[in-house]
């Protein structure tokens, strides 16, 4: 389902003061604890640097108002036999779900994706998040049985 209303582009540094409030809302979804003064710099980063990765947004046709966003970063992986990306963010305001606006961020993404010469894109669900999960697999992702571990290289302010 694709919405006629949504317009999905790439994002700039101009449209950081519209994203915030929508990663806000994510990391709050996500109980990942909300640090602006890491997560902000980082942002304008990856919005700024084009060889990291790459930021979508969705914007009302209408209102001009922000749907939803996407990011994706850069990685290698042997495996894959080279380039691939993590989409480590994917989220929609509650007012525009239902409407199509995550499949078309996510089908944007792998489209752009593809075009970078990416061979392979991953992320991460809740194994709660029965909608979430049924709309990546619905496009074509694969619950691979390992499990992510973590560990942080970065000191906490």
């Amino acid at each position: 389902m694709s919405s006629p209303t949504i317009e999905i582009r790439r994002a700039t540094r101009d449209d950081l003061d519209d994203i915030l409030p929508l990663m806000a809302a994510f990391n709050a979804n996500e109980d990942i604890v909300w640090r602006p003064e890491s997560m902000v710099p980082a942002l304008r980063r990856l919005l700024g640097e084009s060889s990291l990765g790459m930021s979508l947004v969705a914007h009302d046709r209408a209102t001009g108002e922000i749907a939803g966003y996407g990011l994706a970063t850069f990685g290698y992986d042997v495996e894959f036999a080279g380039p691939d990306a993590f989409i480590t963010e994917l989220f929609v305001d509650e007012a525009f779900r239902r409407l199509g606006v995550g499949q078309d961020l996510l089908d944007a993404l792998i489209d752009q994706l593809t075009e970078r010469g990416t061979h392979a894109v991953h992320l991460m669900v809740r194994p709660e998040n029965e909608r979430a999960r049924a709309l990546y697999q619905g496009r074509g992702f694969k619950d691979i049985p390992r499990l992510l571990m973590t560990k942080s290289l970065r000191k906490r302010e």
